[in-house]
Parts: structure tokens; C-alpha cells; sequence
């Protein structure tokens, strides 16, 4: 993932939309636009190898809409470029992580200290147990 490409193809194809929000702000609330929703295509990012492209896609589902656009929105603070600020962020982030592919798992064995010590506490274990046992 060249995470370099990527946020700069989700800056040109960036669409932006803002609306009234509610929250703090007093009287500033019903009167200024401050709520950001940002939207970018999926289909115009670039950066993405094509197994990262299926895995985001296939994660993304249901922030996506019919026409392929990734949607999100912010409206924790007072002002509208703090939220569109905010807004690109959380974009950005939620693109990455759905992207990232899960490394591979490499199978190891258990080393022999680890096999000698699981014996000796198996070996403890009967002792106290065999003290426990009613002798006749």
C-alpha cells in the first residue's frame, strides 16, 4: 500500500457536504453549516494493490452506497473546517484499515525449555494429587 498515492487520490477525488448540526454550540447551531460528510469513490483511489482493493471493498460494504462512494461525517466541534479536518482524518483511517491485509501466520513448534518445563509441572502435579490418594 503506497499510503503516500492513496491520500492524495482521496484529496483530489474528495467531495465534501455540510449541513446544519446539532450538539453544543447555543444559538451558532441552528444558524451555521458546520456538520461535514465527506465522500470519495472508491472505484478513483489509487495506491491500492489489487488484494487490497478486494479486501477494502469487501469490508467497506456498508459505508458505501449504490454509486461506489465511501461516505463519513463529523460534527464534534464548533467549526466547520475543524469538522472537515476531522472528517478527512476518520476517511483516511477507515480506508487504510479496511485495506490492511492480515499477515500470514508462521507455524512454530514449541521449543524444548517450554517442553521440559510443561512436563516437570505435569510431574508436580501427580505428586500432589498422589498425597491426596487414601492409602490402605
Amino acid at each position: 500500500m503506497n499510503k503516500e498515492e492513496l491520500f492524495n487520490s482521496i484529496e483530489k477525488n474528495l467531495e465534501l457536504g455540510f449541513s446544519r448540526s446539532g450538539g453544543a454550540g447555543g444559538q451558532n447551531v441552528n444558524k451555521v453549516n458546520t456538520k461535514v460528510r465527506a465522500a470519495v469513490s472508491f472505484e478513483s483511489l489509487e495506491g491500492l494493490s489489487q488484494a487490497e482493493r478486494e479486501q477494502a471493498k469487501s469490508r467497506l460494504k456498508g459505508c458505501m452506497n449504490i454509486e461506489g462512494k465511501i461516505f463519513t461525517e463529523a460534527d464534534d466541534e464548533r467549526f466547520q473546517e475543524r469538522n472537515r479536518a476531522i472528517a478527512v482524518e476518520r476517511l483516511k483511517a477507515k480506508i487504510v484499515q479496511a485495506a490492511q491485509l492480515a499477515k500470514k501466520r508462521k507455524k512454530t513448534k514449541p521449543t524444548k525449555a517450554s517442553k521440559e518445563e510443561r512436563l516437570l509441572k505435569k510431574k508436580l502435579r501427580s505428586k500432589i494429587k498422589a498425597l491426596r490418594r487414601e492409602r490402605f
